[in-house]
Protein backbone atom coordinates (compact mmCIF):
# COMPACT_ATOMS: atom_id res chain seq x y z
CA UNK A 1 0.00 0.00 0.00
CA UNK A 2 1.38 3.40 -0.96
CA UNK A 3 1.97 5.92 1.79
CA UNK A 4 -0.32 8.91 1.53
CA UNK A 5 0.70 12.47 2.24
CA UNK A 6 -1.99 14.35 4.16
CA UNK A 7 -1.94 18.12 4.56
CA UNK A 8 -1.36 19.64 7.97
CA UNK A 9 -4.86 21.13 7.76
CA UNK A 10 -6.38 17.69 7.17
CA UNK A 11 -4.44 16.25 10.12
CA UNK A 12 -5.49 19.12 12.39
CA UNK A 13 -9.12 18.73 11.33
CA UNK A 14 -8.95 14.97 11.94
CA UNK A 15 -7.54 15.52 15.44
CA UNK A 16 -10.17 18.16 16.19
CA UNK A 17 -12.94 15.83 15.02
CA UNK A 18 -11.60 12.98 17.16
CA UNK A 19 -11.17 15.15 20.26
CA UNK A 20 -14.56 16.84 19.93
CA UNK A 21 -16.62 13.70 19.34
CA UNK A 22 -17.82 12.18 22.63
CA UNK A 23 -17.24 8.44 22.75
CA UNK A 24 -15.21 8.45 19.54
CA UNK A 25 -12.57 5.82 18.90
CA UNK A 26 -9.56 6.18 16.66
CA UNK A 27 -10.81 3.19 14.74
CA UNK A 28 -14.19 4.78 14.05
CA UNK A 29 -12.95 8.26 13.16
CA UNK A 30 -10.11 6.85 11.05
CA UNK A 31 -12.56 4.66 9.13
CA UNK A 32 -14.87 7.62 8.56
CA UNK A 33 -11.97 9.66 7.19
CA UNK A 34 -10.39 6.84 5.18
CA UNK A 35 -7.08 6.90 7.06
CA UNK A 36 -5.33 4.27 9.13
CA UNK A 37 -5.94 4.09 12.85
CA UNK A 38 -2.18 4.32 13.40
CA UNK A 39 -1.96 7.57 11.42
CA UNK A 40 -4.76 9.19 13.40
CA UNK A 41 -3.25 8.00 16.67
CA UNK A 42 0.10 9.53 15.73
CA UNK A 43 -1.52 12.83 14.74
CA UNK A 44 -3.39 12.97 18.06
CA UNK A 45 -0.25 12.23 20.07
CA UNK A 46 1.78 14.83 18.18
CA UNK A 47 -0.92 17.48 18.57
CA UNK A 48 -1.10 16.86 22.31
CA UNK A 49 2.68 16.93 22.63
CA UNK A 50 2.78 20.29 20.80
CA UNK A 51 0.26 21.61 23.31
CA UNK A 52 2.32 20.20 26.18
CA UNK A 53 -0.45 17.79 27.17
CA UNK A 54 -0.45 14.21 28.29
CA UNK A 55 -2.92 11.92 26.54
CA UNK A 56 -5.71 13.05 28.87
CA UNK A 57 -8.72 11.36 27.35
CA UNK A 58 -8.54 7.60 27.87
CA UNK A 59 -9.16 6.12 24.47
CA UNK A 60 -8.90 2.74 22.89
CA UNK A 61 -6.24 3.91 20.47
CA UNK A 62 -4.07 5.71 23.02
CA UNK A 63 -4.28 3.40 26.02
CA UNK A 64 -3.18 -0.23 25.60
CA UNK A 65 -5.22 -3.09 26.99
CA UNK A 66 -4.00 -4.89 30.09
CA UNK A 67 -2.40 -7.48 27.81
CA UNK A 68 -0.28 -4.73 26.23
CA UNK A 69 -1.99 -4.75 22.86
CA UNK A 70 -3.80 -1.63 21.67
CA UNK A 71 -7.46 -1.84 20.94
CA UNK A 72 -10.07 0.22 19.15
Amino acid sequence: MAMKDYSEEFKADAVALYESTPGATCKGIAADLGVSRGSLREWVLRARARRGEEPARPTACLIPHVDGHPSG
